[in-house]
């Protein structure tokens, strides 16, 4: 499968990508991991580019790391659909005290918007 992995620094991107590096390794899927300007993030995209290529490194798969710049959402799903992949996954998905599922702005959009399936791991 060709996998799309969108992260942009928040906690729950940091857990989509490692859960999705650990699924590539065991399934063989064929992982390109997109770091997105997320304005909402605190971390630097440096360090999660280095923290994503890490992750690639650790689990020993052959994965491509790449810096996305514009619109997250819509450039995650121009890549997604100009690319062929079979699937986006994105963090998010926080739910809130009344137990509802709350989601940021880019995984909205993502999910409103994509023409890929899209997985929110969370």
């Amino acid at each position: 499968m060709k996998v799309l992995c969108g992260i942009g620094g928040s906690d729950d991107s940091i857990r989509a990508l490692e859960r999705t590096v650990e699924r590539a390794a065991a399934a063989g899927d064929d992982l390109t991991v997109a770091v997105v300007d997320n304005p909402d993030a605190d971390t630097d995209v440096a360090e999660i580019l280095d923290r994503a290529d890490k992750a690639v490194e650790t689990a020993g798969i052959d994965a491509e790391v790449r810096h996305v710049e514009g619109d997250p959402g819509s450039r995650l799903i121009d890549i997604a659909e100009r690319e062929g992949f079979d699937e986006i996954v994105l963090g998010g998905g926080h739910t809130s005290p009344m137990g509802k599922i709350t989601i940021g702005p880019i995984a909205e959009f993502v999910l409103l918007n994509s023409n890929t399936s899209v997985t929110l791991v969370r």
